[in-house]
């Protein structure tokens, strides 16, 4: 989600070509045979409360624009983030709104940490930093998307601290993107928009960052709820959807400036983030360009998220499967 144009500068750019074909997939890993290592959950949030949870979640709040010019204000007002009928309810709006022009992190060494920006939309992003993170597992999300052109959807995670340097040198792992669902699209199935992302940010700090992604057509994002997860093991990521595996990457793949450790950056905890973003130069340099207001107010809804983490955690994770439920 971070900074995606920004990537497309990088001199170290890595991009797998539209992964719709079976060519672009990994075969299917079967469960273990009479009892090997199993997934176990470690954290869940099942939205079945009257309210957000304040020991899971925390707001971002501020009119930055996440780096990448997107056009909406985060706030932590019901009006953009609340639970109901057993789901997390992400809407953005149209409306103009004044707001912090930083992000925290950002705000102390700012020469005016104090300015403010005002914006035409408002969302809300949701985090689960300070208070869980999680190095290797199997992270899932069952939820339905919004469509329309400038519609950025992300589910996606961030080191808890800095290890290897400032972004994007540290890392951050994109579960699940989406932007511009259902406007018109020549080389989708359908004719729609339907594609998802999955992606993994590395490198040096920015400007020299690098990144390695998958473009996967889905035509079933369209239509109701689905499960996007990723499977995060010693070296190695699988990107699902409903189950299914339709991205692999592995350590060989991606490098840190900030260490020579095998698996850098992605040998450290990360935290979760979703978020429903409008506008910014991905969705704004794709489909039919620009923004469209119709359809407003847009709303991402979440039904669950589950993390496992497997049995043999010790020696990274690999032995547990990597298709199917993780239940």
């Amino acid at each position: 989600m971070l900074r995606h144009l920004l990537a497309l500068f990088a001199p170290l750019l890595l991009i797998a070509a539209c992964g719709g074909d079976a060519a672009d997939r990994s075969p299917p890993i079967a469960p273990p045979a009479g009892g090997g290592p199993v997934w176990q959950m470690v954290w869940s949030d099942e939205f079945s409360g009257n309210q957000i949870d304040p020991g899971k979640w925390t707001f971002d709040v501020d009119c930055w624009g996440g780096g990448n010019d997107e056009r909406q204000c985060y706030t932590d007002r019901p009006e953009n983030a609340r639970v109901a009928d057993g789901r997390l309810i992400i809407t953005a709006r149209v409306e103009d709104y004044t707001g912090p022009a930083l992000p925290l992190h950002l705000r102390a060494g700012a020469s005016d940490p104090d300015a403010q920006a005002t914006r035409p939309f408002t969302s809300a992003k949701l985090v689960t930093r300070n208070l869980a993170a999680w190095k290797y597992g199997r992270i899932e999300i069952r939820a339905r998307l919004p469509q329309g052109q400038g519609t950025w959807s992300a589910l996606w995670m961030l080191p808890e601290s800095d290890t290897y340097g400032t972004w994007a040198a540290s890392g951050e792992i994109d579960i699940m993107e989406a932007v511009n669902l259902g406007v018109p699209c020549a080389q989708c199935p359908g004719g729609l928009e339907n594609t998802i992302l999955g992606t993994l940010h590395f490198g040096g700090p920015w400007p020299d960052n690098a990144l390695a992604s998958t473009e996967h057509h889905f035509p079933a994002v369209l239509d109701g709820f689905h499960t996007y997860g990723v499977i995060w093991t010693e070296g190695r990521f699988h990107w699902l959807v409903d189950g299914q595996i339709y991205a692999t990457r592995t350590a060989s793949e991606w490098f840190t400036t900030g260490s020579q450790l095998p698996g850098a950056p992605f040998d450290q905890p990360f935290h979760l983030i979703m978020n429903l973003a409008i506008g910014g130069r991905l969705p704004e340099g794709r489909g039919t360009g620009g923004v469209s207001s119709e359809g407003f107010p847009k709303t991402m809804e979440i039904d669950w998220v589950r993390v496992w983490q497997c049995s043999d955690q010790a020696l990274g994770g690999a032995g547990c499967p990597a298709t199917g439920s993780g239940q």
